[in-house]
């Protein structure tokens, strides 16, 4: 039975290939699986890749972005990861990825039921009153419809699409695939780290298909606020909630991006700024846990200047280290500390053995420079960080994943803030927050508590060091201590020189197949054929044969 569902696997995804590169090639993207030698794997045919015309006058950025909005939902929410990832792609790419539409046409109301029976596992009369058969949101994954519960609270109702498990696994093999192939093809591809990201994104689109992590989610940033009046949390409705089904409160409010519709509510515009800010920052630098898509879309306004967040399919975390890094950074910046951030970097950064260390501090100082005439209240935070992961990327220093999604969010929160108030000042509100951090990080408490984590960690490897050294000594005394050697960048030249060995060897056979053919073309012994000897004419056909289908295999590979 694991075979046949194996099997059946295998063939989607080799239609799924066959459609990627039919379309990757139609926007005219064919020079990136040449690149990936992919044309070579698959036996592409020329005529797959020539661009049409309606991408000649797109710029690459316009191109790909409508390319995985055609390859649907895995494309689409990868294209989303990757334009929170300004330290691997190109700012044009960055931005033009921004833009990806997540919102295709809703299916029929008569699948939905089907799925949110065969998710809750009960009739839908059991859980609902009614429920909307007119969607009011769709997306790759999910869409969303307007219900009442039976016990009479209104409610929206996020449905998983049928089927898209399915789609996603099948995609995320093709893009592991893919993934491997640029470490192989593609170079610096020990900092771009393309596995690692598909790794990332699989772990990430894996989590946001299983909505009841959104409900968690939910709770988890409701209980950090502990109920303060200034944001509220949709509440989560448990009994009528599943993996693929989530049931939440229904709020109606102002979207935040409707300033007309604020100033006509009587609500203070500024202090909605203020509370968004304290909240996001409090998220990101007391709870290590934040909202990962706070657009205007997302974010609505209550009476009272209350904050409802919506939509908490995809969240950022970030550790107590990297929550120190990003206030260290931003200290170092904002008090203009160019030796401090150069140190910061270096030590906290994931740098490799070949960074030009001298290069990074004239970047760093440059970059310092470049903000230091500015006041502190018209800096653009987020657009400054994004600056800084730039430069460090250039000078193949890896950023955490995280830290890049956060600074994405940060661009996002920004931008409203000044919307709501043009004298918004996100450095004003980010300096309480420094200041604790700093205290927190000298008082005697912490430093106590790090120097007993330190201690321990010594004394772990004093435990660990005999036992590990006795099993080195062991295995060199029975002749099975082994060191393997990873040899990199060299899988392209023994490939190229297998096919060099492969044309010369064949060049031979042709060669040796002619001279002996003509050898016996000066005996009239044997049999003959047309007046020829037999072995002559054997011996001109089949060098003949080979070297037209030679020739032909030169030509379609492009290398002559």
């Amino acid at each position: 039975m694991y075979r046949i569902l194996n099997i059946n696997r295998n063939v989607r995804s080799i239609r799924r290939y066959r459609q990627i590169i039919t379309v990757m090639g139609g926007y005219g993207l064919g020079q990136l699986l040449e690149y990936l030698n992919l044309g070579h794997v698959v036996a592409l045919s020329r005529r797959m890749l020539r661009r049409p015309n309606k991408a000649a006058n797109l710029s690459a950025p316009e191109r790909l972005r409508l390319a995985l909005e055609e390859l649907g939902p895995t494309f689409i929410k990868l294209g989303q990861l990757l334009s929170t990832r300004a330290d691997i792609i190109p700012p044009a790419f960055v931005q033009e990825l921004a833009r990806l539409q997540d919102e295709i046409p809703c299916i029929d109301f008569e699948e939905i039921k089907v799925q949110i029976e065969h998710e809750l596992g009960v009739p839908l009369e059991s859980r609902f009153l009614h429920v909307d058969q007119v969607a009011i949101a769709g997306a790759s994954i999910a869409q969303v419809h307007r219900a009442t519960l039976i016990t009479g609270e209104d409610v929206v109702v996020k449905v998983r699409r049928p089927g898209v498990i399915e789609a996603v696994e099948t995609d995320i093999d093709i893009l592991m695939g893919v993934a491997l192939l640029l470490e192989r093809h593609m170079a610096r591809s020990d900092i771009y780290d393309p596995v690692g990201v598909v790794r990332e994104f699989s772990y990430t689109i894996r989590r946001e298909m299983d909505l009841s992590r959104e409900g968690h989610a939910i709770e988890r940033i409701r209980d950090n606020f502990k109920g303060g009046p200034d944001l509220y949390f949709p509440q989560v409705y448990w009994e009528a909630t599943a993996k693929g089904v989530l049931t939440t409160e229904y709020v109606d409010g102002i979207k935040v991006s409707d300033i007309c519709a604020i100033e006509k509510a009587g609500l203070d515009r500024r202090e909605i700024a203020r509370r968004g800010a304290t909240a996001f920052l409090k998220m990101v630098l007391e709870h290590g846990f934040f909202h990962g898509d706070p657009h205007p879309g997302n974010v609505m306004i209550l009476p009272n200047n209350v904050i409802c967040l919506l939509d908490y399919g995809m969240v950022g975390r970030l550790d107590p280290a990297v929550k120190r890094y990003l206030t260290d950074v931003l200290g170092a910046v904002i008090h203009r500390d160019v030796e401090g951030l150069a140190y910061i970097v270096a030590e906290a950064g994931d740098a490799g053995e070949n960074v030009n260390m001298h290069a990074l501090k004239k970047g760093l100082a440059e970059f310092i420079d470049s903000y230091f005439e500015i006041p502190l209240k018209e800096i653009v935070v987020g657009r400054m960080l994004l600056e800084f992961i730039d430069l460090i990327s250039t000078h193949r220093i890896k950023v955490h994943p995280d830290l890049t999604m956060l600074v994405k969010v940060l661009v996002v929160v920004e931008g409203m803030g000044r919307k709501l108030d043009p004298d918004f000042d996100m450095v004003g509100h980010l300096r309480p927050f420094l200041e604790r951090e700093y205290r927190e990080q000298r008082s005697p408490g912490r430093l106590l508590r790090e120097m007993e984590q330190g201690l321990e960690g010594y004394l772990t490897l004093a435990r660990n060091l005999p036992r590990e050294l006795k099993e080195i000594l062991n295995k060199i005394n029975r002749n099975k201590f082994r060191i393997d050697l990873e040899h990199r960048g060299l899988d392209r030249f023994s490939r190229e020189l297998d096919r060099s060995a492969n044309r010369v060897c064949l060049s031979l056979i042709i060669a040796a197949l002619l001279i002996g053919s003509s050898i016996a073309m000066q005996t009239n012994h044997g049999p003959m054929l047309w007046g020829l000897p037999v072995f002559a004419f054997f011996g001109y056909s089949c060098a003949g044969v080979v070297g037209i289908w030679w020739m032909i295999a030169i030509l379609r590979s492009g290398r002559l």
